[in-house]
């Protein structure tokens, strides 16, 4: 069996009016994040980096943001559907690390659920996800609270088709 691996990384900025989701889990907090879906920036950075680990291409040509069947759409669904395009490639999810780059709000307590979300989601056990969450010092537009990036990094089996 060959395992393969890739990298993803998404940001977005903050705005007033919208929710904060992060991993499938909405995060009580003032401001939620800019994008044409629910702009889980956790989930997208995982995403590009399974496909990347396929070989396949971005979510923005899966799931372009031109087409309005994706506005506000759970980013949670559109994982579900990458584990389906791995799936149909001869690929299945091995394991998903991602550091969560914010000053605020603090994650540590919501980071189990976002585990389960995206274990369940991709059918693996809750050891091949980890999650950290850590802060940027102070730095750039993440230090000046502006918004969230995410650094993910996933291996992916290859299956017989």
């Amino acid at each position: 069996m060959n395992i393969f691996s890739g990298c993803g990384y998404d940001a977005h900025r903050f705005s007033n009016n919208r929710k904060l989701i992060l991993g499938g889990v909405e995060i009580p907090f003032e401001e939620g994040l800019v994008g044409h879906s629910d702009a889980d920036v956790l989930l997208h950075a995982i995403m590009d980096s399974l496909l990347s680990a396929a070989g396949l291409n971005d979510i923005g040509f899966f799931f372009p943001d031109s087409e309005a069947k994706y506005k506000d759409v759970s980013s949670l669904e559109l994982l579900k559907k990458v584990y389906g395009i791995l799936k149909e490639n001869g690929f299945e999810p091995n394991n998903v690390t991602a550091a969560i780059i914010c000053e605020e709000p603090k994650l540590k307590d919501y980071i189990p659920l976002m585990k389960q979300n995206i274990s369940k989601a991709l059918k693996v056990s809750l050891n091949r996800v980890g999650l950290a969450a850590t802060t940027n010092e102070g730095m750039g537009f993440i230090g000046r609270k502006e918004g969230i990036g995410v650094i993910a990094n996933s291996t992916v089996k290859e299956k017989k088709l």
